[in-house]
């Protein structure tokens, strides 16, 4: 029973989100637009990256949305300064002008789950943060591999962490690259979902990878996701 006398049960608390950008009309643009939202609660700004760790460790927030290019400290150091300080930081999504700024991938590298534009659609930026609030990452595969094309790729087989992945393991990797879900995995692979849990967890481990996105990123880093991908 609930404080109000009801057996029905209580509603889940509105993620709360950090909004990080240097440019205060963005700022109160993504403010106005996820307040009209019930489910989530914007409890603070920030316009530089080196006022994110102080920030993040007296509001707490579910969600950091983080400009990637800033004057100061950018999105990729503020992300990794949160990965580096706390045990249980808060997610990352790295909002961008561009999908093919190649900060972006150096984002997702230092542990962002995942990118959106700024110019999205407020639907689109709501869901984007109740995604990876549940702790799913936010991945564009097309758009990853735009980004990781631009890398230099290896041209020799996966060493160290990478080559510790098993066979299914890599195949799992490979799905997630994909952008499948664990379901999805599950569904063509023709195994329970709590397999393909065990082995995402063991992948993440295996790699060092902080989410899903991290992850693929580092496979393509490591050619698991070129040429040697096919051995698995």
């Amino acid at each position: 029973m609930n404080a109000s006398g009801s057996t029905a049960p209580d509603p889940d608390p509105p993620v709360t989100v950090l909004i990080v950008d240097d440019d205060e009309l963005t700022r109160t643009g993504l403010r106005a637009l996820l307040s009209a939202k019930p489910d989530l609660d914007v409890v603070g700004e920030a316009a530089d990256g080196a006022e994110v760790l102080p920030l993040v460790e007296r509001l707490r927030p579910d969600v950091v949305l983080m400009d990637v290019r800033m004057p100061s400290v950018d999105g990729i150091e503020a992300t990794r300064r949160l990965r580096s300080a706390l045990a249980d930081p808060p997610k990352v999504i790295v909002i961008t002008t561009f999908e093919n700024d190649e900060h972006v991938y150096d984002a997702l590298r230092a542990g962002a789950s995942g990118f959106i534009r700024k110019r999205a659609p407020s639907q689109q930026i709501a869901h984007a943060i109740r995604l990876v609030a549940t702790g799913d990452s936010l991945l564009f595969p097309d758009a990853v591999r735009r980004l990781a094309a631009a890398r230099p790729v290896p041209r020799h087989a996966p060493t160290g962490r990478a080559a510790a992945l098993t066979g299914r393991e890599r195949e799992i990797l490979r799905l997630m690259a994909k952008g499948r879900s664990n379901q999805e995995a599950a569904t063509q692979l023709q195994v329970s979902l709590e397999t393909v849990k065990t082995h995402v967890g063991n992948v993440l481990t295996k790699l060092g990878a902080s989410n899903r996105t991290q992850a693929v990123v580092l496979a393509y880093e490591e050619g698991l996701m070129g040429p040697w991908a096919a051995d698995a």
